[in-house]
């Protein structure tokens, strides 16, 4: 059940709210369908119950708001325009993207994608998929969950008859399980095939709130279907016959249509009436008919229950025909099995919703290995100049290079992380800013810091490996591999923190990647600088100071992270990340708190 009660837009300047006190309910087991014209408010209705666009009013799902709903992807299914996916991901890569954020079984995805017929074209690339396949996707992305509520934004827009009349089966067989619909149209021919009741709104306002038969009795144009293979014969003699006759002071004149070889509208007249002129003047018909509606359906097709080349469920290829024709008739479409009652997602959904957000994408593939390569080069150069230290040389970090190469990549990797959320917002229903989320921050920040350790694992095992096979055990490497790994994997991790945090706080991908770059080329010159003229001399002793920290009794392994930390920390170069990550950390809690952390 949705009950929205004077919902009313945030007025605009010089101008009246989109939205202006409007109240209507859509009840289970009916599709309700929102119409009116382009700009009445039908989109800006449903962003306001949705809580996309700021406003008064409520709308209550089940006689709570949305924000008091737990876990709204379980409850209510949202399609608002186009999916908000990443062209390079996968179909089934974004369903489980999105099972992992609701908290549902990754299976779910394929259950769904199966209903809305595509199936065969789970991984097929979302950039190209047409839009009668991104209508569908995003139909699978609302039932993901097992909602009792589906809200739709104009869903057969841009479909083809066959795709309409499979969504009308589809929304039939939903509100047949006692769901809730809601959907928007812009025509009121789409009312016949698709609303159970119609709530008509102009310029935000209600205009009128009734049962679909009655809006067809009012609202729409009746008239009588004629099929004649003289349909030229019979239209003068219609033409003729209603031209000769007076008509009563305030009835509809009769108007005659040509719409095809065969085809007439009469507009304003019964079959009664134009079957006797037919037979007067020996005109054969083949169809005599009343309809209602602006255009006649001259052929309705079957649905398209499939968009990925499959053969039509229950049948073989040869049959669907026929199964087409049963399915027009009964309009059933099967959805998926519902979800047991299944435990809160828990508080793992950010690190699983991110880890299956970074690996469904090529980017971040093709940068770890560009990143291995350009290491592993620079890594062989330096070998052959001499002995060189082990940070330097296992991690090819060469003294042209601001960063390691790994480094620098980590820290592309955390500015994508939070730039891609942002350009491709698949966490809410339309492409609006994601809210700055905790748990998704924290979700982002522990997969990096894994994806950076791993990366920097990955680059000095490739070249010590490297380094055994082409030099054997004399290896020019002046210091531990270990020392070398957790020292870079230090500065990696800081690296995509960085990048990462500042992505989050000015939504842009290209402003993180500076504050990655800014840390070694601008920051770490400045400090250094800065506290050698201040106090150069007390500087001088504290690479050493903080070396003897490793002196003290730490547990086994310990020892190495903190020997680790206290070089890099002794470098301009960690002055310089550890005050960058200080300074992004706050400016994200206070860009959070304003907003709002949710």
């Amino acid at each position: 059940m949705i009950q929205a009660i004077g919902l009313t837009s945030a007025s605009r300047r010089d101008r009246p709210p989109a939205v202006d006190d409007l109240t209507f309910d859509a009840r289970p087991g009916h599709v309700t369908m929102l119409l009116g014209p382009p700009g009445a408010g039908k989109s800006a209705t449903l962003r306001l119950m949705l809580q996309l666009a700021p406003g008064r009013g409520v709308a209550l799902f089940r006689g709570r708001p949305l924000s008091r709903v737990p876990h709204p992807a379980r409850e209510i299914g949202v399609l608002l325009g186009e999916v908000a996916g990443h062209p390079g991901r996968t179909a089934l890569g974004h369903l489980r993207m999105l099972a992992a954020a609701a908290g549902v079984p990754a299976s779910r995805a394929e259950d769904v994608l199966d209903v809305v017929g595509l199936s065969g074209l789970a991984d097929q690339r979302l950039g190209r998929l047409s839009r009668g396949m991104d209508r569908r996707l995003g139909l699978a992305a609302a039932l993901l969950g097992d909602p009792h509520t589906l809200v739709l934004d104009e869903p057969a827009r841009g479909l083809s008859p066959r795709e309409n009349a499979w969504l009308q089966g589809l929304l039939r067989g939903y509100t047949g399980q006692g769901g809730a619909v809601l959907i928007t149209a812009r025509g009121p021919e789409e009312t016949v095939r698709f609303a159970d009741r119609v709530v008509s709104i102009e310029a935000g306002r209600l205009v009128a709130d009734q049962a679909a038969e009655d809006f067809a009795r009012a609202r729409l144009r009746p008239r009588v279907a004629v099929i004649t293979p003289h349909a030229d014969r019979l239209s003068a003699a219609l033409t003729r016959e209603f031209r000769g006759e007076g008509r009563p002071a305030g009835e509809e004149p009769v108007e005659v249509l040509r719409e095809s070889g065969t085809r007439l509208s009469v507009f304003g007249s019964t079959c009664a009436v134009v079957g006797e002129v037919a037979y007067q003047h020996r005109v054969v018909v083949h169809q005599l008919a009343d309809e209602v509606g602006p255009a006649g359906d001259r052929s309705p097709a079957g649905p398209l229950h499939r968009a990925d080349g499959r053969a039509e469920p229950g049948e073989a290829r040869a049959e669907a025909g026929a199964a087409v024709a049963s399915s027009v008739a009964t309009g059933d479409v099967e959805l998926p099995p519902p979800l047991p009652a299944l435990p809160p997602p828990g508080p793992t959904w950010p690190v699983r919703y991110e880890l299956r957000r970074w690996a469904g994408v090529r980017t971040a593939w093709w940068l770890m290995a560009a990143a291995l390569l350009a290491g592993l080069v620079t890594a062989l150069a330096l070998a052959s100049s001499g002995t060189q230290p082990a940070e330097r040389v296992l991690t090819g970090w060469a003294d042209q290079l601001p960063l390691p190469p790994v480094a620098m990549v980590a820290g592309v990797l955390g500015a994508l992380a939070f730039g891609q959320e942002f350009r491709f917002p698949a966490l809410v229903p339309a492409r609006v800013p994601i809210p700055r989320r905790l748990s998704l921050l924290t979700g982002k920040l522990v997969v990096s810091a894994v994806v950076a350790f791993l990366l920097c694992c990955a680059a000095i095992t490739v070249n010590s490996t490297s380094f055994t096979l082409l030099f054997g055990q004399d290896m020019p490497v002046d210091g531990s591999w270990e020392f070398a790994l957790l020292g870079t994997a230090a500065l990696s991790v800081g690296c995509a923190w960085a990048g990462l945090l500042a992505a989050g706080i000015f939504r842009s991908t290209l402003v993180g990647l500076a504050a990655v770059a800014a840390v070694p080329l601008a920051l770490a010159p400045a400090l250094r600088s800065l506290l050698h003229g201040w106090s150069g001399p007390s500087l001088d002793g504290l690479p050493g100071r903080l070396h003897a920290l490793t002196s003290l009794p730490f547990p086994s392994g310990v020892d190495r992270w903190v020997s680790a930390t206290a070089h890099l920390a002794s470098r301009p170069i960690g002055w310089a990340l550890g005050l960058s990550l200080a300074v992004l950390l706050c400016g994200y809690a206070l860009v959070s708190l304003r907003n709002g952390v949710r």
